[in-house]
């Protein structure tokens, strides 16, 4: 009995044993190049999984963003792609309300609204567009980066103001860079008049 023949009969004793249609021979006997996923790794989970989002109640943002909170729309692009922009939608348009964004914490939320206030609707919405690429899903998630890039501008924490030691350091510090400055000006005008040689000399 050949390899083909054991395989074969192996398929059909699964497919008896699970109760399952033609679709399982189908995927076992359909041809499957050496660079298939099921090869390249083998025994590993190939189906989409979706983690669960963080649990909420943290004041810091968890980079999480709900994708059935946004109001994502596609339309043609002038930016690089050459035909293809003429062709498929890939400039990518995302909104959302601001207010309403219960995944963003509250404290942030409401720097979002003073900081972007020139940036929101009337209808309270707040818009990112990116036609990075020619590819939707890729300026789906640069647009994605950039939203999540300014929620977390507005978590960094402000600098504390310079003490007074740090304050007199600077002033020293500058200080002394004027004298260097000065004593090295006077010293190349030192050396052009040197050059130049004595005048005024009587014969």
């Amino acid at each position: 009995m050949n390899k083909i023949t054991s395989a074969f009969i192996r398929v059909l004793r699964q497919s008896s044993s699970s109760g399952g249609t033609g679709n399982l021979l189908g995927r076992q006997l359909s041809y499957k190049s050496d660079l298939s996923l099921d090869k390249i790794y083998p025994g590993a989970r190939l189906q989409i999984y979706t983690p669960p989002p963080p649990p909420s109640g943290s004041d810091k943002f968890s980079g999480f963003i709900p994708m059935d909170r946004l109001e994502i729309t596609y339309s043609r692009s002038s930016g690089p792609g050459g035909q293809h922009v003429n062709t498929v939608n890939t400039k990518v348009d995302v909104r959302f309300k601001v207010a309403q964004a219960d995944w963003i914490p509250e404290q942030t939320r409401q720097k979002l609204l003073k900081v972007l206030a020139n940036r929101i609707t009337k209808d309270g919405y707040f818009y990112i567009k990116s036609d990075l690429t020619r590819s939707q899903q890729m300026n789906l998630a640069d647009a994605l980066e950039k939203l999540r890039t300014i929620i977390r501008s507005q978590e960094a924490v402000a600098p504390a103001p310079p003490s007074e030691e740090t304050l007199e350091k600077l002033r020293r510090r500058q200080e002394r860079a004027v004298r260097e400055r000065l004593q090295l000006k006077r010293g190349r005008a030192q050396v052009k008049a040197d050059r130049q040689g004595p005048s005024g000399l009587d014969f």
